[in-house]
């Protein structure tokens, strides 16, 4: 069973990571890029500010120290392998939870997973972007402690809650489940005090859209490939 658990999430979570990197670098990842130009671009009065203090050479020290402390990858090959190595992981991990599940109530057909990689992305993408919505560099954001208790309970609720309502033989049951997917949603995810954006309000609207498509497609091939798999293994 361990064995079955494994191959299926490994094997389902290749295929998966591999479409959503693709996806990202065609569609994403370009809007980060294009977001980045306004957050790294500094008003006239700063530079006149900068050059100033750079005479002194205090600017030059403390840029040294801050790009030292600070490494991201670079554009090009070095962000697309950082990606498609994170991508990986999180597939695997998300692949392993739905072979475990299966492996409790499996599907009896592979178009089944289809349905468990929607539930995926309900739980995981869409019910905590309801309140946090993906968010571009340079973009105003609450506590970033407080936006984490929120996801997290955001994401229980609505697995428990769409359990509920797919499994519970009795109404309550059903009842509870909704009442648990409105619940984070009646409190309110964390808020910035001032809501503000460098990128404008057009690029912001497209990258949540293409935020919510991308991994839309990537839990429904995910859920496809992992219950596809469970089933062949399980007949081999």
């Amino acid at each position: 069973m361990i064995k079955r658990i494994a191959q299926t999430a490994g094997f389902a979570g290749l295929i998966a990571a591999v479409l959503l990197t693709l996806l990202q670098s065609l569609w994403v990842t370009p809007l980060i890029l294009q977001a980045e130009t306004y957050e790294t671009a500094e008003p006239a009065a700063q530079v006149e500010h900068a050059h100033e203090h750079e005479a002194s050479g205090a600017v030059a020290a403390h840029s040294h120290e801050h790009d030292a402390e600070a490494w991201a990858p670079e554009d090009g090959w070095q962000r697309a392998l950082s990606t498609g190595g994170s991508n990986l992981v999180v597939a695997v991990g998300f692949a392993l939870i739905l072979a475990g599940l299966f492996s409790l109530r499996g599907p009896s057909r592979a178009w089944q997973g289809l349905l468990w990689g929607l539930g995926g992305f309900a739980t995981f993408t869409l019910a905590p972007s309801i309140g946090l919505p993906p968010e571009l560099p340079g973009t105003a954001a609450a506590d970033l402690a407080q936006r984490q208790v929120w996801w997290i309970g955001t994401a229980a609720s609505t697995a428990v809650g769409l359990a509920l309502i797919a499994f519970g033989r009795h109404w309550i049951l059903r009842v509870a489940g909704l009442a648990l997917l409105l619940i984070p949603h009646v409190v309110g995810a964390p808020q910035p005090e001032v809501h503000s954006s460098l990128a404008p309000q057009a690029l912001t609207h497209e990258f949540i859209a293409a935020s919510l498509i991308t991994n839309a497609l990537f839990w429904v091939a995910l859920g496809w490939a992992a219950a596809w798999l469970y089933q062949r293994h399980a007949q081999a």
